[in-house]
C-alpha cells in the first residue's frame, strides 16, 4: 500500500464527489453469501492455537498477523492483491481499508459504491462530506444486516466508529460491528490497574521508603528475569475474565479497563467511560491517578476467536493507560461484560500470558506494561528489540488526528 503502484489516484480523475447517496435497501443487494466463512481469503498460520508456552515474540505473533512487506513480501502481495482497497474520490488517495472480495460482491452495481476488479479498488462515490458519506455507508450496513449477509453483522451495537482520511478529517462513521467488514483502523483505551503493597521493614531489613528507580528493576548484567519484587514493594495487577456470554473472545482473561472510542469520544472521555461501566471506578479517581503511557498498534486478521467471519482485517491502535490503586480498593464489574476480577502477581501474569489466556491484543498492552516498568527488558529478552518495535507498529492507513 506504500508502494507506488498502490496510489490509485488516477482511476477516479472523472469521479462526481457531489452525487447525493442513493437509497439504498436490502432490495438493491444480491442474495447472501453462501456461508459466513470468508473462504477466498488466505489465512495466517500465526492463528493457529498451540499447546506450547507462549514467547514474548509469540504473544505478538497471535496478534500482530497481518505480514511485513519487508520480512515477508509474497505473503503480503497476496493478501494485499486479493482484498480490495476501500478509497474516497479524488483529490483523496489514501487506501482507507481493505474490503474482502465477498463483501465487495454485496456492494456491486449499488450507486454509492465504484468497483474497478482491475485495480482491486472499491471506492465510496455517494455524498462529499462526513454528514453525507455516513449516510451512504449507514443505509448500506443496514441492508446488508437486514438481509443476514454476515455473522459479524449479527453483533450490531449501534455505536458508530470514526474513519479518518489523509487530510486528518473524519471521513465518514462506521458502525461498530461492520468495521472489520470494511477493513479501517479502529481505537481503543486500555488500562492496566496495579496496587504496590509495601514489605514490612523486618522481612526487608530496611526503612521502607520507596524507591526512586519505578516498579520494576531495570534488568541488564544479571540476565534473569524480573518479577513482581523490589526491596520494599510487590507489584500485582487487577485481570478481569470476558463473560462467557460475550460474543467475542468468550471466557479469556483481559486488561483492567479496555473499550472501543467511539465516534465524538476522546481517549480520555472514553477511558473514564469504561472505568465506570466495567470496573466501577469512579470518573474523579481515574482522572486524578491514571497515566497514558503512549499507545500499542498492530495490524490483526480475525480468527474464529473474534466472532463471526474469519480472515477480516483489523487494524488498530490503542491508548494506553497505568493506574496505581489503592491497596484496599476492590474491583467490582458493574456490566454483564466481565464475569469478575482477580488480583493477580506478575508472575501469576505472565504464565497466563504464557497459556495463551489473553485476549490477544490484551497480552500486548500487558507486554508494553512489562517493558516500561522494567519486567521484560534486555537482560532477560532475546528478542527485546523486535518485540519493542513490533508493539508499535506504523499503520499503513491514515490514522486519528487528536484535539491539541
Amino acid at each position: 500500500m506504500a508502494d507506488p503502484e498502490d496510489d490509485h489516484s488516477v482511476f477516479f480523475e472523472n469521479n462526481d464527489p457531489t452525487s447525493p447517496p442513493a437509497g439504498i435497501t436490502s432490495k438493491d443487494l444480491p442474495a447472501p453469501p453462501r456461508s459466513n466463512t470468508l473462504d477466498d481469503i488466505p489465512t495466517n498460520p500465526t492463528n493457529q492455537t498451540s499447546t506450547r508456552r507462549l514467547t514474548n515474540l509469540d504473544l505478538l505473533n497471535t496478534c500482530d498477523t497481518f505480514p511485513y512487506h519487508a520480512s515477508s513480501p509474497q505473503q503480503h502481495t497476496n493478501l494485499t492483491s486479493t482484498y480490495y482497497h476501500l478509497l474516497l474520490p479524488h483529490p483523496h488517495t489514501r487506501t482507507l481499508g481493505l474490503v474482502p472480495p465477498t463483501v465487495t460482491s454485496c456492494l456491486r452495481n449499488l450507486p454509492a459504491w465504484e468497483i474497478d476488479d482491475a485495480s482491486k479498488t472499491i471506492t465510496l462515490a455517494a455524498g462529499d462530506d462526513r454528514k453525507t458519506r455516513s449516510e451512504a455507508v449507514a443505509a448500506t450496513t443496514l441492508a446488508m444486516r437486514e438481509l443476514g449477509y454476515f455473522k459479524v453483522l449479527e453483533g450490531w451495537r449501534d455505536e458508530l466508529y470514526e474513519v479518518w482520511d489523509e487530510y486528518g478529517d473524519v471521513a465518514f462513521e462506521l458502525e461498530r460491528s461492520a468495521s472489520a467488514l470494511f477493513g479501517i483502523v479502529t481505537y481503543g483505551v486500555h488500562m492496566t490497574g496495579y496496587v504496590r503493597t509495601r514489605k514490612s521493614p523486618t522481612a526487608t531489613g530496611e526503612t521502607g521508603e520507596q524507591p526512586s528507580g519505578g516498579t520494576g528493576g531495570e534488568g541488564g548484567g544479571g540476565g534473569g528475569a524480573q518479577d513482581e519484587e523490589t526491596e520494599e514493594y510487590t507489584m500485582k495487577i487487577w485481570v478481569p475474565r470476558r463473560a462467557s456470554t460475550k460474543s467475542t473472545y468468550p471466557s479469556m482473561l483481559d486488561n483492567t479497563v479496555a473499550g472501543g472510542i467511539s465516534a465524538g469520544e476522546t481517549p480520555l472521555t472514553c477511558l473514564l467511560r469504561e472505568s465506570v461501566e466495567e470496573a466501577s471506578l469512579s470518573a474523579s479517581l481515574v482522572r486524578s491517578r491514571a497515566k497514558p503511557t503512549g499507545t500499542v498498534s498492530y495490524f490483526h486478521v480475525r480468527d474464529e476467536r473474534a466472532g463471526g467471519e474469519t480472515g477480516l482485517m483489523q487494524p488498530e491502535c490503542q491508548f494506553v493507560y497505568d493506574i496505581e490503586l489503592p491497596a484496599d480498593l476492590e474491583l467490582k464489574p458493574s456490566d454483564d461484560e466481565v464475569a469478575g476480577f482477580k488480583l493477580l502477581t506478575v508472575k501469576e501474569v505472565r504464565e497466563n500470558l504464557a497459556r495463551g489466556e489473553f485476549k490477544p491484543n490484551c497480552a500486548l498492552v500487558l507486554l508494553d506494561f512489562f517493558v516500561r516498568h522494567g519486567f521484560v527488558n534486555p537482560g532477560n529478552e532475546r528478542d527485546f528489540v523486535e518485540v519493542v518495535g513490533r508493539l508499535h507498529r506504523v499503520l499503513e492507513m491514515p490514522t486519528m488526528k487528536l484535539a491539541v
